[in-house]
Parts: C-alpha cells; sequence; structure tokens
C-alpha cells in the first residue's frame, strides 16, 4: 500500500497546512471551537508528567475532547481492575520519542502493539477508542487512527509501519516541517509532530466530506439506531451489527477501516 500525503504537505507552500491547523487550535490557540485542540494539553491536576506510565481520569477526560467515550465498563478496568496490566506496558514501551527515530521492528511482539490489542479486547473499545488512548500517553510515538485520516492517507492497515517510513525519510524532512509547522502556527510544545500531521490529515479530510463515509456508504451491510455519535458535537448514527475490526496485522499498525464496537464508524473528532 503507498503512503500518500494530505494535499496541504504534498506542496511546497505552508499557507494550506497552516490554515487548517489554525482552524483547528484556533489563533490564537486555545480559542478554537473545536474541543479537540484541548486533547494534548489537558492536565487538571497538574501531575500528567508524572503520570506517564499510568492511566489516569485525566486521560479518558481527555479522548472525550475527540468526541469519544471510554465505555464505562471499559474504564473501570482500565483505571482501577487490570490498572497494573495496563501500566505494566505503558512502561515497558518506554519513555515518549519521536516515531520518525522508531527503529526497531513494529511487530506483535513490540509493547505498544500488545497495549492496543488488550484495549481492543475490553467491550466496547475500538481501534479508534485505543488509539486516542495510546496517544494520550505516548504522543510523540503512536498516532490516532480513524477512518478520515485513513481515507485521506490511504493507510486503512499498517499505518504504523507507513507512517514511521514517511516521517523518517529524506533525512526525517516530513517530521522537521511538521515541527515547523507547529512553531509558525503558535501551537505548544504538548502538540507533537504526529499530531499536526493527524489536525492537517482530519481537517482535510472533512472537508472533503470523508467523515460521512459510513459503514454502509463502503458496501458493507449496517443497520442503524440513534445512539449518540457525536463529531464536534453534531449527533450522527452509529453502525450497528458490522463486522468487528480486525487487529493489527502485515508489518504493524491499524487496520482495515471496518466498523468496530462503538462509534468507530465515524471518524469520532
Amino acid at each position: 500500500m503507498t503512503f500518500r500525503l494530505p494535499d496541504a504537505l504534498a506542496q511546497q507552500d505552508d499557507a494550506a497546512a497552516l490554515g487548517l491547523l489554525h482552524r483547528y487550535h484556533g489563533e490564537p490557540f486555545g480559542s478554537s471551537p473545536f474541543t479537540g485542540a484541548m486533547f494534548d494539553v489537558w492536565d487538571s491536576t497538574g501531575t500528567r508528567a508524572g503520570d506517564a506510565d499510568r492511566f489516569t481520569a485525566d486521560d479518558l477526560v481527555a479522548v472525550t475532547f475527540l468526541s469519544v467515550d471510554t465505555p464505562g465498563p471499559a474504564a473501570i478496568h482500565v483505571l482501577r481492575d487490570r490498572t497494573d496490566e495496563f501500566n505494566a506496558l505503558l512502561a515497558e514501551i518506554g519513555p515518549d520519542r519521536d516515531m520518525a527515530d522508531e527503529t526497531g521492528p513494529i511487530t506483535r511482539d513490540w509493547p505498544a502493539w500488545r497495549l492496543n490489542t488488550r484495549l481492543r479486547d475490553l467491550d466496547d473499545v475500538g481501534p479508534v477508542i485505543a488509539s486516542k488512548l495510546l496517544a494520550r500517553k505516548r504522543p510523540r510515538l503512536l498516532p490516532i487512527w480513524d477512518t478520515v485520516v485513513a481515507k485521506v492517507t490511504r493507510t486503512e492497515i499498517d499505518q504504523w509501519v507507513l507512517l514511521r517510513s514517511a516521517l523518517a525519510d529524506h533525512d526525517r524532512a516530513l517530521h522537521r516541517r511538521l515541527l515547523e509547522l507547529r512553531e509558525a502556527a503558535g501551537l505548544p510544545e504538548p502538540v507533537s509532530a504526529l499530531r499536526v500531521f493527524d489536525v492537517i490529515c482530519w481537517m482535510e479530510g472533512k472537508d472533503k466530506g470523508f467523515e460521512w463515509r459510513t459503514a454502509a456508504a463502503r458496501g458493507r451491510r449496517a443497520r442503524y439506531r440513534p445512539r449518540p455519535c457525536t463529531d464536534r458535537g453534531r449527533t450522527r448514527p452509529a453502525a450497528v451489527g458490522a463486522a468487528p475490526t480486525d487487529r493489527p496485522r502485515g508489518g504493524g499498525g491499524w487496520p482495515s477501516a471496518r466498523a468496530s464496537a462503538g462509534c468507530a464508524s465515524a471518524p469520532g473528532r
């Protein structure tokens, strides 16, 4: 599968990319109508730096800013009943670092892959919710996955491997450009290069209407009920009865954009 840059990054002029970042994050930062702009900086307790190897209630609050909710039973497992298991895998991943510099193999044995699998084994936690929890804990290393970003970049499968390669190619040219865009847009340091890339992809895909491509639109049988599945405050239908999403496969990364439990048929932003 061929990785594709969003149009805003496929051109040398930064104007389009900066325009998307400003629309999402606000100009100045923090004046955005999108609650997702707070995902990267939310720290109500002032202890986020010390909680890098521990899922906290703040992390579950932060993912709600991206319009998904961690289901109650899953939250109990993550924060109480299986906290030692999940936190041990977080510690095994090691400290946060840039994906562009990650040189080890991305396989099923990689701690991040194993943590992703354990999270998605929880009832009603699909690839979208799992990716946002992982991105919250390792924002420089692990990207957010959703159907919009997958459509824009053609990474329905193997997102981690393909994105890492794109970031590292040509002496990390894309990674360095994303950091330059962060500075030019006036974004704070907690907004990682991966998150800059994510926002550009998501805003561009949203503008192209990709967010409305549901399970049925992709030729899959699914029925719908009016379960709240919000996208920045707009209620949308959620797919019910669709096949669960496969686990990451191939060279690693996120799977194809099949429906999974909860709101995964929508971009969840």
